[in-house]
């Protein structure tokens, strides 16, 4: 394997997840039982460039040219979405006569509120079902990957745009250098680029390992993203830390002839970073153990759940859910099935682990003793939305970043101790 950013070959291992099916390829019941190809998933670092990454085994189109992500299901998300289009318009001065385009954009979630503002906008979207699930919700998209050369033909034909947004796709893209200088090409020489991808350092920090999946090549430090950015000529001038995703980092970067000094809170998470020890290899060791620890735990606390008699249900499919499911090993003898927002995902089962995926009445209707919630970094929106299953006893149950209960009388958490088990 050769580094993706520098060449290097010089990787040294952190994690190693084992072997699985890529992510996002949920199984209809037909499927069942068909051979179901798995890769391994095995997240390593340069130690030249420090970026973190896993090998390029699956390709985007693969992945993406049908995807069974929707990111207006999560309304937390899309009220995030609204909040960055509102700063951004009066951050950058942004107009009637301004013109905003975003890579990957989706379903519309965050470009409608542009639409709304009356700012000329257009989204980037390679799936085919989401792109026109966008253009049915009024937000001018095209359907294609982002590269050099489609964003050439973008900027001929709409002009270059003030405002450039790349939100958890730059982690999603194996020829890296190339969807970077595809990001320049779009952006007017004295725009701005904003991106926002899950923060390494809370990978690191609180053993967030369902976040790596096939469809996710590389994860970000400040460090390993400023460097990834100047490889097409863009300077990160500014950083936001954002609670989104389980703790994401928002980079403002410009073309380096306009960058200007970068902020003191940038300034400031480099050296975050640094006492982290994320600006060494040695920093990234200690990975592999928490993440076993992680399955150790939740797999003690399924079965004796099941031991006692009690029956555990899902909340979600996400992703980094199916990660966790694999990696663990747990399949629907300790998680009977899960549910999901997304009509897409309903009647099909989990990759790999095939537990079963049903609209989310199902749980109201069942009305069993746990939930365990898979995507974990919505926790607030979640344990709203589910608080009334407290009134026939029922324990929602977050795996990460440790195992805990939502406190469903006051949105508070638990602590480990305070997870009923049963008597050995």
């Amino acid at each position: 394997m050769r580094c993706r950013l520098c060449d290097s070959y010089r990787l040294s291992s952190v994690l190693d997840l084992g072997a699985t099916p890529p992510c996002e390829k949920f199984l209809g019941a037909d499927e069942l039982d068909l051979p179901e190809p798995t890769y391994p998933l095995h997240l390593r670092l340069c130690d030249d460039c420090l970026l973190l990454q896993i090998p390029a085994l699956i390709t985007p189109e693969e992945t993406f040219t049908e995807y069974a992500y929707f990111a207006s299901y999560s309304d937390s998300w899309v009220k995030h979405a609204e909040v960055f289009i509102l700063q951004a318009i009066e951050k950058l001065g942004l107009g009637p006569e301004s013109f905003v385009v975003e890579a990957a954009s989706n379903d519309g979630y965050l470009l409608q509120h542009a639409v709304a503002a009356g700012i000329r906008c257009l989204g980037i979207e390679p799936s085919v079902n989401v792109g026109a699930a966008a253009r049915l919700a009024g937000v001018p998209t095209e359907t294609a990957f982002l590269d050099e050369e489609t964003a050439a033909k973008i900027r001929a034909q709409h002009g270059p745009a003030n405002l450039v947004v790349a939100n958890n796709v730059y982690a999603h893209v194996p020829d890296l250098r190339g969807f970077t200088r595809g990001l320049r090409e779009l952006l007017a020489e004295d725009g701005w680029l904003s991106i926002e991808v899950h923060h390494a350092l809370n990978l690191m920090r609180l053993g967030q390992f369902d976040t790596i999946y096939h469809e996710h090549f590389q994860y970000y430090t400040v460090l390993s993203a400023q460097r990834a950015l100047a490889s097409a000529g863009l300077t990160v001038v500014d950083v936001e830390l954002l609670a989104t995703h389980g703790g994401s980092i928002r980079l403002w970067a410009r073309p380096e002839a306009v960058a200007g000094a970068p902020s003191e809170r940038m300034i400031e998470v480099l050296r975050t970073e640094q006492a982290a020890g994320l600006h060494d290899v040695e920093g990234y060791r200690d990975l592999q153990p928490r993440a076993d620890a992680v399955r150790q735990e939740l797999l003690r606390f399924l079965l004796e759940q099941r031991a006692a008699g009690k029956r555990v249900v899902g909340y979600g499919a996400p992703g980094k859910g199916n990660t966790l499911l694999n990696y663990c090993g747990i399949r629907s003898d300790l998680l009977n099935y899960t549910v999901d927002r997304n009509p897409y995902k309903h009647g099909k089962f989990t990759p790999g682990t095939r537990i079963a995926i049903h609209a989310p009445e199902r749980i109201d209707a069942d009305r069993p003793d746990v939930v365990l919630v898979l995507p974990w970094n919505l926790e607030a929106e979640i344990t709203a939305q589910l608080s009334h299953i407290a009134e026939w006893g029922a324990h929602l149950v977050y795996p990460l970043p440790t195992l805990h209960i939502a406190d469903l009388d006051n949105g508070a958490d638990l602590s480990n101790q305070n997870i009923e088990r049963p008597a050995r």
